[in-house]
């Protein structure tokens, strides 16, 4: 059974007059351990489909199982629950809180849940050291480099050890060094660390890390390649 199950999977909403479907009708299937890029023009529900496997949105009509939980069944309240447990989350402009240290920022989502003192130091340690920010945890985002940011974006979303990981855009507002190192990161919590990786990019270089690109045009799967 695939990690990831969406079943003629829709979202819609109105605006106006208009209905909008940015997602419709979706299929797809992913493996635990997987690395997806998600890829296709503005509007094409790259990010739709992203939010809606990360438990941000809910669908309008359609199946999606996650670990063989029914994530559209759940409703709100546990819905946050699932999100919080599951689902790491990878920005592209990094959202961290100004006035809070890289540390305090990344142990931020665990506060979420019922950690002592020492272990989310253990756990908040271990992330910076994977990132390679253990000699920054003291400084405030105003300090970092944008690279460094987008770093300290990542150990964020896997201090609390969750099963997916999800990027949007995570390299979009970087150089292509610090893009490349993004990257390199991003590659090796899925090799390594077996992390199940969802990735919308719009850079076929940041694509060619993936496992396997998925196109979307229009709310539709018009491409599926290894």
């Amino acid at each position: 059974m695939p990690f990831i199950e969406c079943r003629h999977l829709t979202k819609s909403y109105r605006k106006g007059d208009t209905l909008i479907t940015p997602l419709e009708r979706l299929d797809l299937d992913v493996e635990a351990g997987d690395f997806l890029a998600l890829m296709g023009p503005s509007g094409s529900g790259k990010t739709t489909l992203l939010n809606l496997i990360a438990g941000i949105d809910t669908p309008s009509a359609g199946e999606l199982r996650i670990g063989g939980d029914d994530i559209a069944a759940l409703s709100r309240g546990r819905l946050a629950d699932w999100r919080a447990a599951n689902v790491g989350y990878v920005f592209q402009l990094y959202n961290l809180v100004p006035v809070l240290t890289a540390y305090e920022n990344i142990e931020l989502p665990l506060l979420l849940h019922r950690h002592t003192r020492r272990d989310r130091h253990t756990r908040v340690a271990a992330a910076l050291s994977l990132v390679g920010l253990t000699d920054r945890h003291d400084h405030y985002p105003r300090q970092l480099s944008g690279g460094q940011e987008q770093r300290v974006a990542i150990a964020r979303a896997i201090v609390t050890d969750p099963a997916i990981i999800v990027a949007d855009e995570p390299t979009g507002d970087l150089d292509a060094e610090s893009a490349l190192a993004v990257m390199g990161l991003l590659t090796r919590l899925n090799r390594e660390l077996g992390k199940t990786l969802l990735m919308v990019t719009h850079d076929a270089k940041c694509a060619a890390h993936a496992r396997r690109t998925l196109h979307l045009e229009k709310g539709r799967l018009v491409e599926q390649r290894a």
